[in-house]
């Protein structure tokens, strides 16, 4: 018996060398789950349709403190006000295929006269500015007969939690289109931009100059943000960027549709973040100061009210609280629930109007 079984092994020996001497290949491990090796290129192949490239062509000022000086404009003949032409690359998300809006980031459409998209497939569309929003660096744009074309659905941001698998894609260093992966890192990520509407998703998908505009997805193939921004000493990618969250997104695109601007309001409060346990917990947003004749005057709220809830959604920080009432049409009203003496209220608010000199300093 054992002399059988040296033989059969010996034979079967032979017969792998005979097959690797032959160049066969060996045989690819599969997944013991699924059967086969796993792969995002089906979520792939259903969303990047929906991704397109933007080039801009407009013209900018230089702002050089020289040419503001009369002696050396005189003496090298050159005028007060010096443009260059430019020529520039982003990226956009398809949002609504029959009525062609294109979300995209305001500082990639920011000084153009004339935009063109390009789709995967290599079709060409000329977009018109519907409108655009300098402080939550939201742009939206129409393609002109809009054939053909392939929208992403709208997720819901506010579900997003750390450590969610997102994929980016875009238009990097003008490459072309360009998918990577990573997670969620963090959310409510502020103090980018010193005036503006902040509420970051942080993710370590690799976004690069030229992803701006693009779409962060995620593994549902929803749009959950608009990719705007990186942190990197070299202008690279270091695993650290950014992206608006698409239900902010959403509300700016609502307002520049029906307006073509974004008309902010106030209620008249200064807001600073809970630093002492509140119902034993952190959260909420402490009122510092309510400005005479207000609508928060007029609706009965006091300095050191916590704000817990704006329209039912629970308020963890100020700055959650100043984008709410910043995104909020003015002429609506904002449903509060205040803690005040370790009691809860409810009261609601009006959004009036910003004062002119405020509206000049958020406008586009």
């Amino acid at each position: 018996m054992l002399v059988f079984q040296w033989i059969a092994r010996a034979a079967w020996l032979a017969s792998l060398v005979c097959l690797l001497s032959l160049g066969a290949a060996p045989a690819q491990v599969p997944d013991v789950n699924v059967g086969r090796i796993p792969t995002l290129a089906p979520l792939v192949k259903e969303v990047t349709p929906a991704v397109v490239n933007i080039s801009v062509q407009g013209r900018i000022r230089e702002d050089n403190p020289l040419y503001q000086d009369p002696l050396f404009r005189e003496f090298f003949d050159v005028p007060k006000q010096v443009e260059q032409d430019f020529s520039a690359t982003g990226s956009g998300v398809i949002v609504d295929a029959q009525r062609g809006y294109v979300l995209t980031a305001n500082h990639v459409v920011a000084h153009a006269s004339v935009v063109q998209i390009t789709t995967k497939e290599g079709r060409k569309f000329t977009a018109k500015l519907v409108g655009r929003d300098a402080p939550t660096d939201v742009a939206l744009l129409q393609v002109k007969d809009p054939s053909g074309l392939k929208a992403i659905k709208l997720g819901d941001s506010d579900r997003l939690e750390v450590g969610d698998f997102v994929i980016a894609v875009g238009n990097p260093f003008g490459l072309g289109q360009t998918v990577t992966s990573g997670l969620v890192s963090a959310l409510g990520r502020a103090g980018l931009v010193k005036q503006g509407y902040e509420d970051f998703i942080q993710t370590d998908a690799a976004i690069n100059p030229g992803n701006s505009g693009g779409g962060l997805i995620d593994l549902k193939g929803e749009l959950v943000g608009i990719n705007t921004a990186i942190v990197s000493p070299a202008g690279g990618n270091v695993g650290i960027g950014f992206a608006v969250p698409i239900n902010m997104a959403r509300k700016v695109m609502e307002q520049l549709i029906a307006k073509g601007r974004v008309e902010r309001g106030r209620i008249g409060v200064a807001l600073d973040d809970v630093n002492t346990p509140v119902a034993g917990h952190l959260e909420g947003a402490r009122v510092t100061e309510v400005s005479p004749g207000s609508p928060s005057e007029r609706a009965g709220l006091q300095r050191g009210d916590i704000i817990l809830k704006a329209n039912d959604v629970v308020i963890r920080s100020a700055t959650q609280m100043r984008n709410l009432i910043g995104l909020t049409p003015v002429g609506q009203q904002v449903r509060l629930t205040i803690e005040r003496n370790s009691a809860t209220e409810n009261v609601t608010v009006e959004v009036e109007p910003l004062p002119e000199k405020a509206r000049q300093r958020n406008s586009g």
